[in-house]
């Protein structure tokens, strides 16, 4: 089988968990002016990216991906912990929370699952995306490394499609506002792999305020 398409289902918008739902306070980074063009975005997203996803979310999402592939279960549940710990407001954890119970209905649902997997999700009663995510990539064979590519570009596209609700931003503004961050995409990517765990970290102080105010911004497309 073509592995290109097991990648494909996990980065898919299709797949059934609801993130088009979110905006990661970028919805209301848009209310406050914080966001008004193309290039206020990719310095938004590219923030987020370098500041944020590539020294705390994505280093620890790939810890996620390799303790599953390696079932390396007990590290596995150390990681669900600290990403649990880790979620600064309620519509973070909300978010996570959510995506990662429907990530499990539908893990529960095929035949790819394995029953140590299956085990790990009986044992989390309320499993996190990142857990999840990792034991998706682990059910379809996909390495660590693809699984973290899948979920950065699952993540910016969904930035991407936010922008074209709120901004609004047109399609092909979206375009080449892509080739603009896909060099920024790589390197998160590359820093998150290269980083030791002892040094995983970040301090999003604006995306935290962001997500605060977009639990009380009275009229919003996206959930809280």
């Amino acid at each position: 089988m073509n592995p290109a398409w097991a990648l494909l289902r996990l980065a898919s918008p299709q797949l059934p968990i609801g993130g088009y739902s979110y905006s990661q306070g970028l919805e209301m980074a848009v209310e406050q002016r914080l966001v008004s063009d193309a290039a206020s975005a990719a310095g938004w997203i590219g923030d987020q990216l370098l500041l944020n996803l590539a020294r705390f979310e994505a280093p620890l999402l790939l810890a996620h991906c390799q303790a599953a592939a390696d079932a390396d279960w007990p590290a596995l549940l150390a990681r669900c912990h600290e990403h649990r710990a880790s979620r600064e407001t309620r519509e973070l954890a909300q978010e996570s929370r959510q995506m990662g119970y429907s990530l499990k209905q539908l893990l529960l649902g095929l035949p790819e699952l394995d029953r140590p997997a299956r085990d790990l999700l009986d044992q989390v009663g309320e499993p996190h995306l990142a857990l999840g995510w990792a034991l998706a990539a682990r059910a379809w064979q996909i390495s660590p490394g693809d699984a973290l590519a899948a979920w950065l570009w699952s993540w910016l596209e969904n930035q991407l499609a936010v922008l074209m609700k709120t901004l609004p931003l047109g399609q092909q503004a979206a375009q080449r506002l892509t080739s603009q961050l896909l060099p920024v995409l790589q390197q998160a990517e590359r820093q998150a792999a290269q980083l030791d765990p002892d040094d995983y970290g970040s301090a999003p102080f604006g995306l935290a305020l962001a997500s605060m105010a977009h639990e009380r911004q009275y009229s919003r497309l996206f959930r809280s």
